[in-house]
């Protein structure tokens, strides 16, 4: 299955997170790959916001009907906004994936940025990774 589509200004990690960096915060969600590997999302569990999380942890859980997925942390930092709306209406993520970010966090290492990948590396990632 290849990745639909993939946004160059945004990073990517391993796990299939998405991050959008503007200065020293980063607006966090999955991909379109990862919605499309899960199937119909029916649960979505996030941080409160003011929770500090640590990079390549886990930040929340994303459940469909098929399965479980725990979501990783791009970034070390601060949650600075949830995305109450995809709690309510999880689905939101299979309609537009990039459109439904999950929470938004003050970044407190910018080097970390060069764990992600581009576009073009994640979506070579995306095919070898079926």
């Amino acid at each position: 299955m290849s990745a639909k589509k993939i946004p160059s200004n945004l990073k990517y990690t391993v796990e299939h997170e998405w991050a959008d960096v503007n200065g020293d915060i980063a607006t966090i969600g999955i991909t379109d790959f990862a919605q499309s590997s899960l199937g119909d999302i029916v649960f979505v569990e996030l941080p409160e916001v003011g929770d500090k999380l640590e990079q390549g942890n886990t930040f929340g859980v994303v459940e469909s009907i098929k399965s479980v997925s725990d979501l990783f942390t791009p970034f070390s930092g601060e949650v600075l906004e949830v995305n109450n709306k995809i709690v309510d209406s999880p689905e939101l993520l299979n309609n537009d994936a990039y459109g439904s970010w999950m929470i938004k966090i003050k970044i407190s290492d910018k080097n970390q940025l060069k764990n992600l990948l581009d576009a073009k590396k994640y979506e070579e990632h995306c095919e070898t990774s079926h």
